[in-house]
């Protein structure tokens, strides 16, 4: 890169629920490159052991329509094995995560107890100590028997009392948390004992959906696509923390939290480590801005792409790491230095003050790149848009066609692949605990790096280096990429 030198850089379904119709949807990057996982493996073909892909991951994306018949069909077949109603199987399969071979069993030691644990069935002694009353024990009014309501509990009370109850927690995105009145009870209230009571076919409309949210996410193979006004489902086969797209509205996100995909970083990891830069964002502002001044010749610089090998060509030939503002050239042998952060091992023994400047000393180290690697992707999507209109160019020009030129397209997708998995390893190295298995990673973590960066490089002169120098660049730099993944990737 060089160094601008300057002194201040599936089919629509009209019909389906939207279970996420009234949660806010963040904005997204405009500096993403999209589907850069795809129409790249052509160039970059892995041999033997290599084209292990340890991010391969199947899953099915469902309409509402065919999620509610999966959900259905195994309530129907539980019901009729347990010998209960289909609202109360639903109760049971939200309890135990729709895990039907462990609610079978369960069923088969105790039939009593599944149903207690479920929360359907009381406990027999809290059941004989409910005594038969008239009066509603909400509004202390006397009703009328036929006027009186209850669960399996036998805590009774009246129409109008529960009507008000159901309609409350309705209003407030309820779905199967509705649960009895009485104090202490935490028995569940099946969806055909609430239908009833809802009084009009708005709240009821309501209710379906948080029900079919609910029973969504209860599932231990479905996830609701958290894109904006999007009603699919997400079907896997074993949830993991595993990268997949929406095929309706190609959200891309992690199975397993539903938050950005994160590889190598768990998703507790990745919670804890965006909650710390929210709570840090203003400790890390000074290190937010794009300039710094030149180790060379003390000149402020601004990077213009998303590669942090610098080089000028004013003044001084600056050759140097964006990142540690090291020489370059050292980078071929101890890039693994710039990339790991050096622990003080006497810290233990120095002063709290000292102990806390030496973690805000390794927050920062591993934010900064963080960060970096984050404006790397923003500023390598302007490269990819102006690859994009260059191959358009040539082909107006009739100097080949898009499928000719189509291997610079790829090699900036696979950079920004790349570049993305190195982002998350940062976070991933900040939690991780110092010894052997740490090294490993950081040396893994330091090879990517490298390799990215000489890819960066060559993409942004692409017409400097023939094709084969490019995709053997590509074959090498995401080799790194999935070694790294196969043996940190949370499996």
């Amino acid at each position: 890169m060089s160094v601008d030198m300057n002194s201040q850089g599936s089919d629509s379904n009209e019909e389906d629920y939207d279970p996420n119709c009234e949660e806010e949807e963040e904005d997204e990057d405009p500096g993403d490159i999209e589907d850069y996982y795809d129409g790249v493996a052509n160039d970059v073909e892995q041999q033997g052991a290599d084209a292990f892909d340890p991010e391969e991951y199947q899953f099915t994306c469902l309409t509402y329509k065919e999620s509610e018949s999966t959900l259905n069909e195994h309530m129907a077949n539980l019901a009729a094995t347990l010998k209960v109603s289909h609202a109360v199987a639903k109760l049971v399969l939200v309890s135990f995560h729709w895990q039907i071979s462990e609610i079978l069993e369960r069923h088969k030691s105790n039939a009593a107890q599944l149903l207690v644990e479920a929360r359907v069935q009381p406990t027999s002694s809290k059941h004989a100590m409910v005594h038969s009353s008239h009066h509603c024990a909400v509004c202390m009014q006397f009703v009328r028997k036929e006027n009186l309501l209850s669960l399996a509990c036998q805590h009774q009370f009246c129409r109008s009392c529960w009507e008000q109850h159901c309609t409350v927690l309705v209003k407030d995105g309820v779905g199967v948390g509705v649960s009895c009145m009485a104090q202490d009870c935490l028995l569940r209230t099946p969806e055909d004992f609430v239908f009833p009571l809802l009084p009009s076919e708005e709240l009821k409309d309501k209710y379906r959906r948080y029900l079919f949210r609910d029973y969504v996410e209860s599932h231990y193979q479905l996830q609701l696509c958290p894109g904006a006004d999007c009603p699919m489902v997400i079907q896997v086969q074993e949830p993991k923390a595993r990268r997949v797209q929406c095929n309706r509205c190609n959200e891309v996100f992690c199975f397993k939290c539903r938050q950005m995909y994160h590889a190598p970083t768990d998703c507790a990891t990745i919670r804890k480590w965006l909650t710390k830069c929210a709570d840090d964002s203003e400790t890390a502002n000074y290190i937010s801005a794009h300039t710094k001044d030149c180790p060379k010749c003390n000149i402020c610089i601004e990077k213009n792409g998303g590669c942090n090998h610098m080089w000028g060509f004013l003044l001084f030939s600056a050759d140097f790491c964006w990142m540690c503002l090291g020489d370059w050239k050292t980078h071929g042998s101890e890039y693994y230095e710039c990339s790991r952060y050096k622990e003080n091992p006497d810290i233990v023994n120095q002063s709290q003050q000292a102990q806390a400047r030496e973690a805000l000393k390794k927050y920062l180290f591993y934010f900064e790149r963080w960060e970096n690697h984050n404006k790397s992707l923003q500023l390598e999507a302007q490269t990819y848009q102006r690859i994009q209109e260059k191959i358009q160019e040539r082909v107006m020009n009739n100097l080949g066609t898009w499928i000719d030129w189509q291997y610079l397209q790829n090699a900036a997708k696979l950079l920004a692949k790349c570049r993305y998995t190195l982002q998350y390893t940062y976070p991933y190295a900040y939690y991780m605990e110092s010894g052997p298995r740490k090294k490993l990673f950081e040396y893994q973590q330091a090879q990517l790096e490298a390799e990215i960066e000489n890819l960066s490089w060559k993409v942004e002169r692409a017409d400097s280096y023939d094709r084969g120098d490019l995709e053997n660049q590509m074959h090498i730099a995401e080799q790194r990429r999935r070694t790294l993944l196969k043996d940190f990737h949370d499996t």
